[in-house]
């Protein structure tokens, strides 16, 4: 009998079958370092988001501790996906976190015959540079009819259909900050 205490307080099979616990539901499956694993998610602050693949705008909700993402989950709280995500929405956490995300982009200076690689941060202030550049040179206070109309024709947008309701009507109060007027969609074409 003493044998089968041991046995028992060892085995989890044993423990199972010593305290009745037939699923293995309980106590008995549990080991010392089980009982002191805490969920990963434990005292994040949770955001609501919208998945970026597609356009039906599934709800995310992503769980954010000390600066970094720990995880993104369907929003239960969503009427649109209840909680529920295809499986590229339920891989967005890889697509922000992922070792295998880009850091650089591949430029090809003018009249150039090579690509070098640049960071990131670096190629997206010589975006924002010829953005304003553009705008600068091409702005109109007023058309030739001298109406008024502070635009620009220099710089025109054409949206994917990946982007949703939220991030179309962000980039549209941009564009319409900036001045630029030909917005249009791949949906309309």
């Amino acid at each position: 009998m003493a044998f089968f205490k041991v046995l028992s307080g060892a085995w989890p099979v044993a423990r199972q079958a010593a305290s009745g616990d037939l699923t293995a539901l309980d106590g008995s499956a549990w080991s010392e370092r089980s009982a002191r694993l805490r969920p990963r998610i434990e005292g994040a602050e949770v955001h609501k988001s919208i998945c970026p693949y597609c356009a039906v705008g599934c709800g995310q909700d992503v769980f954010v501790k000390d600066g970094r993402i720990l995880d993104i989950e369907g929003d239960e709280d969503s009427p649109v996906s209840r909680g529920r995500l295809c499986p590229k929405g339920a891989a967005t956490f890889q697509l922000v976190t992922g070792s295998h995300r880009l850091q650089h982009v591949l430029y090809r200076r003018p009249h150039g015959t090579s690509w070098e690689r640049i960071p990131l941060e670096k190629a997206m202030e010589m975006v924002a540079r010829r953005v304003k550049s553009a705008r600068d040179a091409t702005w109109e206070d007023k058309d030739e009819k001298g109406h008024r109309v502070q635009r620009t024709l220099g710089i025109a947008h054409l949206g994917g259909a990946t982007l949703d309701n939220e991030e179309n009507y962000l980039l549209k109060k941009l564009y319409t900050a900036l001045g630029i007027v030909q917005v249009e969609n791949q949906a309309r074409i």
